[in-house]
């Protein structure tokens, strides 16, 4: 199974309490390790948080630095945690935009944890569906150039060919965009809108999306059992 989480409201959290927007982020990191111990317990096999977007760099330098710096320190400073669960630490998106600390802080984090067998937690930092294709279908016309691309040349191109495509993508705090995230492999993946800001999110809202995931009836084009 996988899941792929759009986290939001992280500032709308801060705002309420009259806090500034890092004490929303750092709360939001709180509540990402709650639903990462928990789907890591539950047995689901991939998670993809949706961490830092192409989009991100147009926030207040302040607030960009802060997240930066939480991917150089908090990243890695968690490494006990990873490996006392069994987790796998994997990356989506261009960090080679990143700065150098960011970079090392993932780097280390993506080796130290490459042994782990069990949830494989995809991060996407720098992250946007759109340059992710325009960057596999560069990929592949470099590799290839004057042959015609096909939809398995973008699949076997993006960042991680190997991670099968989501079967649930989820958005916390009430909003229904897909917001760039993940556009190429959600095809035909369920979506799922929760209301709750995703700083208070808890056990209780992954267990919410498997047990939704359960109910729908997946065609991928074609008919259900019951319509054939």
């Amino acid at each position: 199974m996988h899941i792929g989480l759009i986290m939001d409201g992280n500032g709308r959290w801060a705002q309420k309490r009259s806090l500034p927007r890092a004490a929303g982020h750092l709360e939001g990191l709180k509540a990402c390790k709650r639903v990462v111990k928990h789907a890591a317990d539950i047995g689901v096999d991939f998670l993809t948080l949706y961490v830092f977007s192409t989009e991100n760099w147009k926030r207040p330098d302040q607030e960009v630095g802060y997240l930066m710096n939480l991917l150089a320190k908090k990243l890695p400073g968690e490494m006990d945690f990873y490996l006392e669960n069994n987790i796998k630490i994997r990356v989506r998106g261009n960090i080679q935009a990143l700065p150098e600390e960011a970079r090392k802080g993932i780097n280390t984090t993506i080796d130290k944890t490459a042994s782990c067998t069990g949830l494989t937690v995809v991060l996407c930092i720098n992250y946007g569906g759109q340059d992710e294709i325009a960057r596999a279908a560069t990929r592949f016309c470099l590799a290839n150039p004057g042959k015609e691309i096909t939809v398995n040349d973008i699949n076997m191109n993006l960042d991680n060919p190997d991670i099968p495509a989501p079967d649930m993508i989820a958005r916390s705090a009430g909003e229904h965009r897909i917001s760039n995230f993940m556009l190429w492999d959600s095809a035909y993946a369920e979506f799922l809108s929760i209301d709750t800001l995703w700083p208070d999110w808890n056990t209780g809202e992954l267990d919410y999306i498997i047990s939704e995931l359960g109910k729908r009836t997946r065609k991928f084009g074609g008919l259900s059992d019951v319509q054939k």
